[in-house]
């Protein structure tokens, strides 16, 4: 891919070595019609659009028509001032993956070539948004080592319970009583389950290789619409271009399928209908930030349903060990799915509302690690 539209180049050769590696998203355009001539990686990410298919759109056919945009590039073009900063609501382009306004700062700047001026930006929310994250994982980690003592101060004594409900079972004369002694011990089978699943993802060792993501999500589709064979639809949106992930293949596997399973039972009257859909989407992302370490490249996953939402109560809570929002489930499928993807120095997140549910996921391209 070119690192720069055609002609700009020779108009400004530091564009591709230098702005590339900066973390915030960048366009620079001509002073006179606004046409690009050049988009950072950043930038690609932020739009979720290509160099190529930027290539004669200007800065309003990205924003639209902004007033408070529109005066500051009017300001700086004219020479009256070098540089503006102005907090604003950015409309994103159609089509991208961050839809709606977007609360951001923007920098207008003029360059060393007078007829070119670039134009910075970052949602304001980015900061708060990775404290926040920060504090739920630690929440999350916390909860987690208490379930994980909790689990390991059960299992002696469930062992023990069931062991004497065999016992007693043996010695009971009166098979009626049986009945009681059957409850003890399937209840006590169905929590040992419960703390096995609380121990499992700590107990298992790494086993790293390179994959196919698309492969992996192929079998994780395959399985749900086995399960839910009418009414559902599981959409393929891939960047088939996306290299292969290092990780464990199984247990990512495993963090989508409980997503999308989730996804799956959340939409039983959309089933109903016939009208319930799931969208696997994959894409590259550039000069991403996770847990405050900066990678030049991510997967970047959403998981996107058109169901019901997540109840409000229970939205920042719904990675917590034992929270669900369905009678019966046990809360730990995104538990275990959080602890997978961590794992593997990526993270999740969710962004719910009536009817469109979109489970994030991000992990990393790094190279090959030795198995723990």
């Amino acid at each position: 891919m070119r690192n720069s539209f055609k002609g700009a180049a020779s108009a400004a050769p530091f564009f591709p070595t230098l702005l590339d590696q900066m973390p915030n998203a960048i366009v620079v355009f001509e002073a006179q019609n606004q046409q690009l001539v050049y988009v950072n990686q950043s930038a690609e990410s932020a739009l979720d659009l290509s160099r190529k298919s930027l290539e004669g759109q200007s800065v309003h056919d990205l924003f639209g028509e902004n007033e408070a945009l529109a005066s500051m590039i009017s300001e700086v073009s004219h020479g009256h001032v070098a540089t503006q900063r102005q907090e604003m609501l950015l409309h994103s382009v159609p089509g991208s993956i961050h839809q709606g306004t977007v609360p951001a700062h923007v920098v207008i700047a003029s360059l060393e070539d007078p007829s070119l001026i670039m134009m910075e930006w970052f949602p304001i929310d980015q900061q708060l948004r990775s404290e926040r994250d920060e504090r739920v994982t630690q929440q999350v980690e916390a909860n987690k080592q208490l379930m994980r003592n909790l689990a390991h101060e059960i299992k002696n004594p469930l062992g023990g319970i069931r062991g004497a409900a065999q016992l007693l079972e043996f010695e009971l004369s009166e098979k009626g009583l049986h009945e009681y002694t059957q409850v003890i011990i399937k209840e006590s089978d169905r929590l040992q389950s419960l703390v096995d699943r609380l121990l499992a993802p700590h107990r298992k060792a790494h086993v790293i290789e390179a994959f196919n993501v698309h492969e992996a999500l192929e079998r994780v589709r395959s399985l749900v619409l086995a399960e839910f064979p009418k009414g559902l639809r599981i959409i393929r949106n891939y960047d088939t271009s996306l290299p292969d992930v290092m990780g464990d293949r199984e247990q990512l596997i495993q963090a989508t399928l409980n997503i999308v399973h989730n996804a799956a039972q959340a939409l039983s009257e959309e089933i109903r209908l016939g009208v319930a859909q799931i969208e696997l989407k994959t894409r590259v992302a550039r000069s991403v930030t996770i847990a405050k370490h900066r990678y030049k490249l991510a997967m970047d996953l959403h998981v996107i349903d058109n169901g019901p939402g997540i109840p409000e109560e229970i939205i920042e809570r719904i990675f917590f060990p034992l929270v669900s929002g369905r009678e019966g489930g046990s809360g730990l499928g995104l538990t275990l799915a959080q602890t997978f993807v961590q794992q593997h120095q990526g993270f999740i997140a969710c962004d719910s509302r009536p009817g469109r549910t979109d489970f994030h996921i991000q992990i990393p391209y790094r190279k090959q690690e030795k198995t723990s």
